[in-house]
């Protein structure tokens, strides 16, 4: 694996996939979903915030993972199946044409 050298927020991955932001937080919220060291947590100094970021690694992974999801109907009804995603996550995603 390479050293990272920057993360991508969320938001900017799922510009980069064209997919939806909350499809992104629904997989990203479980760790397990992706390689370790591909979800990083930034902490910002004040107010203790924080947000969720992936390396470039973890952009590519999560490309083929979903490709790989939506290499038919069933598969991609299964991926969302098995993620629990919110139903209304689910239809929207749904309702994105065929890529």
């Amino acid at each position: 694996m390479a050293q990272t050298g920057y993360v991508l927020t969320l938001e900017r991955v799922a510009e980069i996939l064209d997919e939806d932001l909350e499809l992104i937080e629904t997989i990203v919220a479980n760790d397990d979903n992706l390689s370790f060291g591909s979800i990083v947590c930034v902490e910002m100094a004040a107010g203790n915030d924080s947000f969720t970021a992936l390396t470039a690694d973890g952009v590519e992974e999560l490309g083929q993972m979903l490709a790989g999801a939506r290499s038919s109907q069933q598969d991609w009804n299964l991926f969302l199946a098995d993620l629990g995603a919110d139903p209304e996550v689910i239809a929207r995603v749904n309702t994105k044409l065929a890529r």
